[in-house]
């Protein structure tokens, strides 16, 4: 889909269609074993290797607002992506993100950040992501630096 496709789609229909793709991306990478899930886990990854990450994601919850530690790190973690160039949207549903990412043996309870990141031979593609940055860039022209987007329901 090229920008300008993404940009005659009726803001409904994108926000659909950019939820599915950010449930494709996040199985897609998760398959690829290039998700990095938790505050402190995706940290590190963007201070070791910030190179290596593509896409950034934010999840709120009800507690969000009480959390000033969590807002904290979300300032910083979105000032890094904005400073190096990495695309990054919110999510408000962080339960049906944790269900997406989540090894079902075992419950994640940090699911406040997850990165997807770039194997180490750069040979990842996926058009869903592709979708995702072109939502992105088009948010920002239009001065919503960190999109909302809303998962899928099962």
């Amino acid at each position: 889909m090229t920008f300008e496709e993404v940009l005659i789609q009726k803001p409904a229909e994108r926000a659909q269609c950019t939820g599915k793709a950010l449930e494709e991306v996040l199985v897609t990478a998760q398959d690829n074993c290039a998700l990095t899930v938790g505050v402190y886990e995706c940290a590190k990854v963007m201070n070791l290797d910030p190179d290596s990450v593509s896409f950034c994601v934010l999840a709120m919850d009800e507690d969000f607002q009480c959390d000033i530690a969590l807002q904290i790190h979300f300032t910083l973690i979105q000032s890094f992506c904005f400073d190096n160039d990495i695309s990054i949207v919110r999510v408000s549903d962080m339960q049906r993100l944790a269900e997406i990412v989540g090894d079902k043996a075992e419950q994640l309870e940090d699911t406040h950040c997850v990165l997807i990141t770039n194997p180490a031979d750069g040979s990842w593609e996926d058009p869903a992501l592709e979708k995702l940055h072109l939502f992105c860039e088009e948010s920002r022209s239009l001065s919503d630096w960190v999109p909302e987007i809303s998962l899928p329901e099962r």
